[in-house]
């Protein structure tokens, strides 16, 4: 296994595909990679040698990724709360920010359903 940024990469998968394990690295970006260190897209990782692996190291360097990007995105996100803006409150309350209904779907943001019971008619 190559090991790239951290990551082990897949051998037996093409270079494009096996880049976007990489977090914060799709598609584009790792064909960008790639055309950068001058690697055949459709060769697969275990074809690789040292010289493609150490120039394609050197190409994912120049991109936030990983530990970086996740840390910058937590930030943002704490950002967004600590100026209580909507959607640091959404972020707060575990709804969905982006103009979602909430009344039926949004199981994702909101997690496994919390029934609530009914009130009780009152006894004379």
């Amino acid at each position: 296994m190559a090991r790239i940024a951290g990551v082990d990469i897949p051998k037996n998968k093409r270079g494009v595909i096996a880049l976007t394990y990489i977090f914060g690295m799709g598609k584009s970006r790792a064909i960008e990679v790639l055309e950068k260190a001058n690697v055949s897209q459709d060769k697969k990782v275990s074809d690789w040698n040292d010289d493609e692996i150490g120039a394609i190291r050197e190409a994912v360097s120049s991109f936030k990724i990983e530990g970086e990007l996740r840390s910058e995105i937590t930030l943002n996100i704490k950002r967004l709360m600590d100026i209580g803006c909507q959607r640091g409150i959404r972020h707060r309350a575990g709804l969905p920010l982006r103009g979602q209904r909430t009344k039926n779907n949004s199981r994702t943001r909101k997690g496994k359903r919390k029934t609530v019971a009914n009130k009780k008619k009152a006894t004379k």
